[in-house]
């Protein structure tokens, strides 16, 4: 059986364009930086990774994987917690692929 492509349909928030990806028997992507752009439309970038090394963001990141991954593991989270906020934590959805591998296999995340 062919995987089904998935669609794309735009949602309207604040004046702002935001596309979901949805696909039957999945769950639904929504654009973080679509989101990001209502904040700086040249700087969606550098709101995610503002927003990424915020101590809050850890914590609602550590609490969904918690919540929907049997795998996690909280003790080594307990580390990225720790450090997140400070000047020299570093975790951003691109350009840092070694950050981002740590926090997928250090905590054994799930990965979208």
């Amino acid at each position: 059986m062919a995987k089904q492509k998935p669609v794309k349909s735009v949602i309207h928030a604040q004046d702002t364009e935001i596309v979901v990806l949805s696909q039957t028997g999945t769950d639904d992507y929504i654009s973080l930086t679509d989101i990001a752009r209502y904040r700086s439309t040249s700087e969606a970038y550098a709101v995610i990774c503002n927003w990424m090394r915020n101590r809050s963001t850890i914590e609602f990141l550590g609490l969904w994987e918690q919540l929907n991954n049997p795998n996690f593991k909280p003790l080594e989270f307990e580390r990225f917690k720790n450090e997140s906020g400070s000047n020299a934590f570093v975790l951003s959805p691109q350009k840092r692929r070694y950050q981002q591998r740590k926090w997928i296999d250090t905590n054994n995340t799930i990965r979208f």
